[in-house]
């Protein structure tokens, strides 16, 4: 047995788990696991270079095995915002939409946007225009693309 790698691994584990200890999420918990096989190892005689591959393959199988549940039990529901609700949709020119003079402004969702053009053409206040993103408090515009009914 030998004693200084006994106590690399006994630091190893103290260290990883104080890390644990520290942070919000998972981060070296794996890490503890293949410190304690290789610690193990080195009561029961092994040499270094087994005990280092058995450190790293349990970390690793720890890793793999417990990641899966982990996420799964730490998923968030992602709550929509405005942005998720009028991006997409469409909305009203309140303010004639121009890009160079910084102007402009859209009615949509029961509230009304600063908006730019998405491609920097004038847009007339009165018009009609589809949510293509979000920069900010900005909402960039187009203009919807008017199609004729055959009858």
């Amino acid at each position: 047995m030998d004693v200084n790698m006994m106590w690399v691994w006994l630091v190893a584990i103290v260290v990883f788990g104080g890390i644990e200890g520290l942070t919000a999420g998972l981060v070296s918990i794996w890490f503890v696991a293949g410190a304690v096989a290789a610690l193990l190892a080195t009561v029961l005689g092994a040499g270094l270079w087994v005990q280092i591959i058995l450190f790293v393959v349990v970390s690793a199988v720890a890793l793999a095995i417990t990641r899966p549940i982990v996420r799964k039990f730490t998923k968030v529901d992602t709550t929509p915002t405005n942005a998720d609700r009028v991006l997409g949709g469409t909305a009203k020119v309140t303010e004639t939409i121009d890009n160079e003079n910084s102007q402009g402004a859209v009615y949509t969702d029961g509230k009304t946007w600063t908006a730019r053009s998405a491609d920097g053409s004038v847009i007339p206040a009165g018009e009609q225009v589809k949510i293509v993103r979000m920069e900010g408090v900005k909402l960039f515009v187009e203009k919807l693309k008017v199609t004729e009914e055959i009858s």
